[in-house]
């Protein structure tokens, strides 16, 4: 299955658009949007790695 991402995980803007910024900050930090529903996600950092979860669409883990 394809996903479309319509949201940046990192700002929250429009996807459509380039973001180096958030690309290049996101190799080090956790999503903090969904980028199904732009929601703003719980993110919690432990030293093994990170989890978010959107109320509406679940948990990634990275």
């Amino acid at each position: 299955m394809t996903v479309t991402e319509l949201w940046c995980d990192r700002c929250g803007a429009e996807a459509s658009v380039p973001h180096e910024a958030c690309a290049a900050a996101r190799a080090l930090e956790p999503p903090r949007y969904c980028v199904h529903c732009r929601r703003r996600m719980k993110v919690q950092v432990v030293p093994a790695g990170w989890s978010a979860v959107c109320v509406e669409h679940g948990e990634i883990r990275g």
